[in-house]
């Protein structure tokens, strides 16, 4: 059985001709000598390397769609009719005091200088895409006003057109960075904070630098990868002199827009785009700690790292430098990830899984701790979408995991409110939205609460983080509600005896009890009791 139908997708615009193919393959079982279209081995013959990517560029997110044979829908939440966790000191239990909607769901994370976030998720790395560009304020304040944080990704100031470079090479100017950090400032309310990644090139172009001397921020965010891919971070630009541009900026570009031939292939319209790739990292203990330090003494407060579903040897390096670095936070992004753009197929096929992942890292803090060593805040990213996944991985995760890295889920709310926007305003509301109304103060069942909060300022405040909001509170009443069930009143007490595995291979994996045996004994107990 393969887990994912190879050779078409409409992540890329592909199908089968025939209704039967070829598993492993993906070729349709009888292939036709004159057949119009169109697999992805029928459509690389003539396009060849565009269709590696999801398209179209800057108008889709992407997530891949191999069916893992174990995740996060393998373990359920045990639910119990007896305790109350996590209520605050002084508070005793009972029907009156343990209401769901007293359940606390705020978090923080940090080695000493603490971040507190509302609800235990944020956003994923909003970096050079195109989507990320034109919904920025919807994201940005979106995130302010829910108290998460704002990670503002990798190549920001590199692909910026207006960058202005000093005679060091150095980002001297770059107003769309500007942008990005004064709009989630504007909002800002003291939950969650805005930090940005730093690559290769950004590491090169001085970026941690700009942001510190001119918008002083408390917190970098090293990267070493992410769940969708294994190589550094691509958009497509459709213009031959924007290609070179960011060539001298010291990008990759293929193809390579100086090359005569592909010049003219350009100008004849074969070549439509041009694919800009970061360079890959390499990471060596005293390098990192290296570099932590000087970023510390450019006056950063918090150091985080992202790294990706690289092998158990990486994992094991970025939980083990980053607790002798005392790192603020580190996200562990599982394979396949969602992305504004990664090459499809490895999407699919590269990297450790979501699951598999955090029960490693699981058994790596353990290993550190059982040492007398601290190890970082941890946060967990990778396909997550609703509230229960999030329980499951801060439960299954616990003391260690503290928030989930959410990246399509959280952009989904700030384009359908930007939409919805976009069609109040010409008067092409669809039937979907206009069966709830007509007006803003209709549609959105937080709007009079943000009027309340933000008096006339909502005006400024687009629909889009009109609806990251929204979004905010059906997942802050949601968690609520599951963690009052499983008697968590705070994130602090839910713990892995929250969970069981309802398969033998998922408890093997994960080390959380099956079904069968978890509470076995005090169930046992119970019923062998002969009284006094």
């Amino acid at each position: 059985m393969n887990l994912r139908r190879p050779n078409a997708n409409e992540a890329t615009g592909t199908f089968n001709r025939s209704r039967d193919v070829v598993p492993m393959s993906g070729i349709c079982s009888r292939c036709v000598d004159g057949c119009r279209g169109g697999c992805e081995t029928w459509l690389s013959s003539f396009r060849g390397r565009e269709v590696l990517y999801p398209g179209p560029f800057g108008e889709i997110t992407a997530g891949a769609d191999k069916d893992y044979p174990v995740d996060y829908s393998h373990l359920n939440i045990q639910g119990y009719a007896v305790g109350a966790y996590g209520l605050p000191e002084g508070v005793e239990p009972d029907p009156d005091t343990a209401l769901f909607p007293n359940v606390n769901t705020e978090t923080e994370y940090g080695w000493t200088r603490k971040v507190r976030m509302r609800v235990p998720i944020f956003t994923g790395a909003l970096g050079s895409t195109d989507i990320a560009r034109k919904n920025w304020e919807h994201f940005a304040i979106g995130a302010a006003i829910s108290g998460i944080t704002l990670v503002c990704g990798e190549n920001v100031c590199g692909v910026d057109p207006e960058l202005v470079l000093g005679s060091d090479n150095k980002v001297k100017k770059s107003p769309e960075m500007d942008r990005r950090i004064e709009t989630y400032k504007r909002f800002h309310e003291g939950y969650g904070e805005i930090l940005v990644q730093m690559n290769v090139e950004d590491t090169r172009l001085g970026v941690a630098e700009y942001v510190s001397s001119k918008h002083n921020l408390e917190t970098i965010e090293l990267k070493w990868g992410q769940g969708a891919k294994c190589i550094g971070g691509e958009i497509r630009v459709p213009s031959l002199e924007r290609a070179l541009v960011l060539k001298r900026r010291g990008y990759v570009v293929q193809p390579d827009p100086e090359d005569p031939a592909v010049q003219a292939a350009f100008k004849e319209g074969a070549i439509k785009e041009f694919e800009r790739h970061s360079r890959l990292g390499f990471v060596t203990k005293e390098g990192f700690l290296n570099e932590v330090d000087r970023l510390r003494d450019l006056g950063f407060k918090r150091i985080t790292l992202k790294t990706g579903a690289y092998s158990m040897v990486e994992l094991a390096m970025a939980i083990r430098f980053g607790a002798e670095a005392h790192l603020d936070l580190i996200t562990i992004d599982g394979a396949p990830g969602g992305t504004g753009m990664s090459p499809w197929p490895m999407m699919n096929e590269w990297g450790i899984p979501t699951f598999y992942l955090e029960a490693l890292a699981y058994e790596f803090c353990e290993r550190l701790s059982k040492r007398g060593m601290r190890v970082p805040d941890l946060a967990m990213a990778g396909g997550f979408s609703t509230e229960d996944g999030v329980f499951k991985a801060i439960a299954m995760g616990s003391p260690y995991v503290k928030a989930v890295c959410m990246g399509r889920a959280l952009m989904i709310p700030g384009m359908v409110g930007k939409n919805i926007q976009k069609w109040l305003e010409t008067g092409d509301l669809p039937k979907t939205v206009a069966k709830y109304g007509q007006r803003p103060e209709e549609i959105f069942v937080s709007y009079e609460e943000l009027r309340a909060k933000y008096g006339e300022e909502i005006k400024n405040i687009p629909l889009g983080a009109v609806a990251i909001y929204t979004y905010c509170q059906k997942f802050r009443t949601g968690l609520q509600q599951l963690m009052a069930g499983s008697r968590n009143f705070s994130i602090s007490s839910i713990s892995r005896k929250d969970l069981m595995a309802l398969t033998e291979d998922a408890a093997r994996i994960s080390g959380i009890p099956y079904v069968m045996d978890a509470y076995r004994d005090k169930a046992l107990e119970i019923l062998d009791w002969m009284g006094e």
